[in-house]
C-alpha cells in the first residue's frame, strides 16, 4: 500500500502541475487571444467572466457524477479535455470557436479542479499526515513554467497553437500515462445520506465559513495577479518593466511556501498555520496601501504570497476532515467559492480604485483576508491526525 500510495501522490502532483502551466498559458496570452480573434475591449470581459462561471458549473457536475463513478475517472478525462481546448483556442479562425473552446476549457476546468482537490484531500486522509500543501506547490510551479513559456511565445511572435501544440503534445500524453496510478479514498456516503444524519442546512452551516475563506482568498489572489503591475506603475510610479516583477515574485513566493508549508502544519496545526498567514497576508496589503515607493510596494505584495499560498490547500483539507463520509461532496462545493473570488476580485479593487483610490482599494483584500482569522478554528476537528501538531507514528513508513 505505501508503493501504491507514493505513486498516487507523484502522479496527482503531476496533475497539479500540467493544470498550473495549461491555466498560466491562457491567462498569460489574453492581449493574443483578443487580438487573434478581434475581440473588442467591451467583450473581452464577457468571455474572461464566462470561464469562471462555467467552470463553476463544472464543479457543480463533477460533484453528481463522482455519486457514480470514482473521481479518478473524471479526473482522467477532464484533464486532456482542458489541454486540447487551450489548443483549441489558440487554433480558432472566429470567434465561434473562441467561445466553444472558451465554454469547454471552463466546464473542464471545474471537473478538474474538484476532482484533483478530491483525491489530494482522499490521500492525505490516506497519509495520515498533511501533504496538500505539496499539491498546490506543484500547481504553482506549474504556473511559473507556463508564463514563463508565455513570455517566451510573446518575445519570439509566436502564433497561439504554435506555442500551445508542443505543450499539449507533451502534457496530454504524460497525464493520461500518469492517472494510470491515481489513488481513491474511501466511497464514503453521499450528501443525501450525509443530510439525513445532520440535516443538509447544518452541513452548509459548517462548511460556510470554508466557502468564505476560500473566496476571500482567492479575492486576495487576483488582486495581485490583475492589479500588482498597474498599482505600481500607475500609483508607485515605477517603470514598466519593474511593474511585471511583482507578480512573478508572488508566484515563486507561493510556490516555496507550499513547499515546506506541510512541514509547518505537522509541526504546529493547521490552526496555526492559517491564522498566521492570514495576519502576514492582510499585513502584507497594508504594506502595499501605504507604499512609499514601488520597492516597498513589491516587499507588501512579497508578503501577500507567503501568507496567502497555505490558505486554499488547507481550506480543503479542512473540508475533507469535517465531512470525512462525504468529503468528495464538501469539496466540489467548496471550489466553487474559488471561482466566486476569482470573479468578484478584480472588478471589486477596479470600481474601489476609480471611485475613491487605489491605495484604499488595497484595504478592502486586507479586511476580507482578516476574516479568516475569525473562522481559523474551522480548520481544526475533533480527532484531527495531522493539523494537530504532531504526525502519527504509523505515517513514518510513507514517502
Amino acid at each position: 500500500m505505501t508503493e501504491v500510495l507514493r505513486r498516487g501522490r507523484a502522479s496527482l502532483a503531476f496533475s497539479f502541475f500540467a493544470q498550473g502551466a495549461a491555466f498560466a498559458l491562457l491567462v498569460t496570452r489574453i492581449p493574443a487571444v483578443q487580438d487573434r480573434y478581434g475581440v473588442s475591449d467591451g467583450m473581452l470581459p464577457v468571455y474572461l467572466a464566462a470561464v469562471p462561471v462555467l467552470a463553476g458549473a463544472g464543479s457543480v457536475a463533477s460533484e453528481r457524477v463522482v455519486r457514480r463513478v470514482a473521481p479518478s475517472v473524471v479526473l482522467r478525462w477532464a484533464q486532456p479535455v482542458v489541454l486540447l481546448a487551450l489548443l483549441g483556442v489558440g487554433a480558432g479562425d472566429g470567434t465561434v470557436q473562441l467561445a466553444v473552446a472558451l465554454a469547454v476549457f471552463g466546464l473542464s476546468l471545474g471537473a478538474l479542479d474538484a476532482t484533483m482537490n478530491m483525491l489530494g484531500v482522499s490521500l492525505q486522509r490516506d497519509y495520515g499526515r498533511s501533504i496538500m500543501l505539496s499539491f498546490h506547490a506543484a500547481f504553482s510551479l506549474g504556473g511559473i513554467v507556463g508564463s514563463s513559456l508565455a513570455w517566451a511565445g510573446a518575445h519570439w511572435e509566436l502564433a497561439l497553437w504554435v506555442l500551445y501544440l508542443p505543450v499539449v503534445g507533451v502534457l496530454l500524453p504524460a497525464a493520461l500515462i500518469g492517472s494510470r496510478w491515481y489513488v481513491d479514498g474511501g466511497k464514503g456516503v453521499e450528501v443525501e445520506e450525509a443530510a439525513e444524519a445532520k440535516g443538509d442546512g447544518l452541513a452548509f452551516k459548517v462548511l460556510l465559513p470554508l466557502c468564505l475563506v476560500m473566496a476571500f482568498a482567492y479575492i486576495g489572489d487576483s488582486t495581485v495577479s490583475n492589479w500588482s503591475a498597474k498599482y505600481l506603475q500607475d500609483v508607485l510610479g515605477s517603470s514598466e518593466q519593474l511593474a511585471t516583477v511583482p507578480y512573478n515574485v508572488y508566484m515563486v513566493t507561493m510556490l516555496v511556501g507550499r513547499a515546506i508549508g506541510d512541514y509547518g502544519v505537522r509541526r504546529f496545526g493547521a490552526v496555526v498555520v492559517v491564522r498566521v498567514g492570514a495576519l502576514v497576508a492582510a499585513g502584507g496589503f497594508v504594506v502595499v496601501a501605504g507604499a512609499p515607493g514601488a520597492w516597498v510596494g513589491m516587499l507588501g505584495f512579497t508578503l501577500v504570497g507567503v501568507g496567502l499560498c497555505v490558505i486554499v490547500p488547507q481550506t480543503f483539507a479542512a473540508a475533507g476532515r469535517l465531512f470525512p463520509g462525504a468529503s468528495d461532496a464538501a469539496v466540489a462545493r467548496l471550489n466553487i467559492f474559488n471561482y466566486v473570488g476569482f470573479l468578484v476580485g478584480s472588478p471589486l479593487v477596479g470600481v474601489i480604485g476609480d471611485a475613491w483610490s487605489y491605495r484604499g482599494a488595497m484595504l478592502v483584500p486586507m479586511g476580507l483576508v482578516l476574516v479568516t482569522v475569525l473562522y481559523a478554528r474551522s480548520f481544526e476537528t475533533r480527532g484531527d491526525r495531522y493539523g494537530g501538531g504532531h504526525e502519527r507514528a504509523r505515517t513514518a513508513d510513507v514517502g
